[in-house]
């Protein structure tokens, strides 16, 4: 039998990072993701890596754009505030397509809010959060187990893909404790990185940029990158059904609250109510395809974030016409997290 661990979330963030092969960690520590940092600053100088705590978020995200455009993997970590003040440095690592992962343990806003568990970081990571119209890739964990194996995906795809790749948590799924199975990486056939930047004594001189200047150079390079979020959008979307065959009304929610979603499904289920679930794990490139399939059949769907409602926008425009999309959230508060039973309660009201 595969060996077990008992690991927090965070702590298999980054061990999933150091099995990726990332031996470079920038960031600033904020609650409630700073045992990402903890745990690399003891392991990485042991693999030959580098750990820095940076003066600033805005300073640690550029440090991984540098990093990265060398060849090597690279990562960074935060919470939400910090995140923000990321955002023009994932900007421009998409428009220099320099890959590299970012981690955000969401807490609750806007502004400095508090450490609750939240969702309400939906539109800022599968929007483009910062400035100019780009997309990166998100994954969604739901466990302690996908937090090691999405990190692992996530330097993957930045790789396959030349762009940030973010993990989108929550303080839940950051905070609590599970078993864990450190599988080793897959092998893949990644592509070769002939883009890198590299000395003149090696040859022609390589450039990595996103400023472009040049007649028609810019509109060329946004259709390039639209071009490349297609691509994601058709090859890499990654999502679970749970009793969905038969169900009257889908349930739609992501990471913890999923899990929540789950426990109330089976005890609907017990009462003869036929409930299932879509679960999206990759935010962007988002599932509409399998939901608009799954409408096409179940016209009922009710979306449950810990936010206002920020997924169900995403939920609206993937179903068929006819379909009926409810939504009940619970922001950031005391007791934002609805158990079971609440949310078998609300589901009552629309089956």
């Amino acid at each position: 039998m595969a060996k077990r661990l008992f690991v927090k979330g965070n702590e298999a963030v980054a061990m999933g990072a150091l099995e990726a092969g990332c031996r470079y960690y920038f960031g600033y520590p904020i609650t409630p993701q700073s045992d990402i940092p903890e745990y690399l600053s003891r392991e990485l100088p042991k693999l030959g890596g580098e750990f820095i705590q940076a003066e600033s978020e805005i300073a640690s995200i550029n440090m991984v754009l540098g990093a990265s455009a060398t060849g090597v993997r690279a990562m960074t970590s935060s919470a939400s505030p910090g995140i923000s003040l990321k955002q023009e440095g994932i900007s421009y690592m998409a428009g220099s397509e320099v890959p590299g992962v970012i981690a955000n343990i969401c807490r609750s806003g806007p502004g400095l809010g508090g450490i609750d568990a939240s969702q309400a970081d939906y539109f800022q990571a599968v929007k483009g959060g910062g400035h100019g119209g780009y997309h990166i890739v998100v994954l969604a964990p739901a466990s302690v187990q996908e937090m090691y194996d999405l990190t692992m995906h996530a330097f993957d795809l930045a790789d396959m893909y030349r762009t940030p790749a973010m993990i989108l948590a929550d303080a839940v799924i950051g905070q609590m404790k599970e078993a864990l199975i450190p599988n080793p990486r897959p092998t893949l056939n990644l592509p070769e990185k002939n883009w890198v930047v590299r000395g003149r004594k090696h040859g022609e001189q390589r450039v990595v940029k996103s400023l472009h200047l040049g007649d028609g150079e810019l509109e060329a390079h946004n259709w390039h990158l639209h071009g490349k979020y297609d691509e994601l959008r058709k090859k890499e979307v990654m999502y679970e059904e749970f009793m969905t065959e038969d169900a009257e009304l889908i349930i739609t929610a992501f990471g913890s609250v999923a899990r929540i979603a789950k426990t109330a499904i089976m005890m609907g289920r017990e009462e003869g109510l036929k409930i299932g679930l879509l679960r999206p794990i990759t935010l962007f490139p988002f599932p509409s395809e399998i939901i608009k399939k799954l409408t096409e059949r179940c016209k009922k769907i009710l979306d449950i974030e810990l936010n206002t409602g920020q997924m169900v926008e995403d939920v609206r425009l993937s179903v068929t016409c006819g379909t009926e999309v409810s939504f009940y959230g619970r922001p950031p508060g005391a007791g934002s997290l609805p158990p079971p039973e609440e949310v078998l309660k609300v589901v009552k009201k629309y089956i």
